[in-house]
């Protein structure tokens, strides 16, 4: 996988990730970064901006890192010791994904479930906006979303979705007790429909303006840290 960014290679190289090879332009300067290079003993190639261009997809700064693709897990893997999980349902914006990844890691989230086809998937641009957090964050793969909730409630998961529609109830009037997993819907279509009858509760947020959707990140967001703060108030009641 290519990651660029002077940001996102500092990030890496400090971590002492593994890399299979950097490419630099022609005349790259940047100092601590050099010096990060030349204590990591890392290959380097240089080529020129022309060529830099053509490999990467955004603004390169002068470095292009290949690295192993990102390792997703096994659900198996997260379900013992998690008690809240996020479903990403065919999400195609990858920044909405690193957004999603870096207020999961801020509010303690236990995983997020994404399936492996018609979905965005780890980038360059997921780990730059997910902003050094994608570590601390366990990501999970999966083939049929609808079979994943099946396995959660099995295990005990209560499954949120979210979606504007008659039959969605207001966020705020659910009771968030237990195990909890909430699905988030693609950017446009929004959950499926396999999916939306495979959920306990179907939530949404009130829209008070002439806007009648939120970006899936922030929707993410206010749900998430609505979970947060029901766990928190049912502690202080028990």
């Amino acid at each position: 996988m290519l990651v660029y960014g002077r940001n996102v290679a500092k990030e890496i190289l400090n971590k002492d990730k593994k890399v299979q090879k950097i490419i630099l332009q022609e005349g790259f300067d940047d100092k601590e970064i050099n010096s990060l290079i030349e204590k990591s003993n890392f290959p380097v190639e240089y080529a020129p901006k022309y060529k830099m261009d053509h490999l990467s997809n955004g603004n390169h700064q002068g470095i292009i890192l290949n690295i192993p693709d990102y390792k997703y897990l096994q659900l198996s893997e997260i379900l013992e010791d998690s008690n809240f999980v996020v479903i990403l349902d065919h999400l195609e914006d990858p920044h909405n994904l690193g957004a999603i990844i870096r207020t999961c890691e801020a509010a303690g989230v236990d995983g997020i479930i994404l399936p492996k086809d018609r979905q965005v998937q780890v980038n360059s641009t997921v780990m730059k906006t997910s902003v050094g957090t994608l570590d601390q964050v366990r990501l999970v793969s999966v083939t049929n979303i609808a079979n994943t909730i099946k396995e959660l409630k099995d295990n005990g998961f209560w499954v949120v979705g979210t979606a504007l529609s008659d039959k969605s109830v207001d966020y705020r009037s659910v009771y968030y007790s237990g195990k909890i997993a909430l699905v988030i819907g693609n950017e446009g279509a929004g959950m499926s429909q396999l999916v939306e009858k495979s959920c306990d509760y179907v939530v949404k947020i009130p829209m008070y303006g002439t806007t009648n959707s939120l970006n899936a990140s922030v929707a993410a967001g206010i749900m998430i840290y609505e979970n947060r703060r029901s766990e928190e108030r049912l502690s202080r009641n028990a």
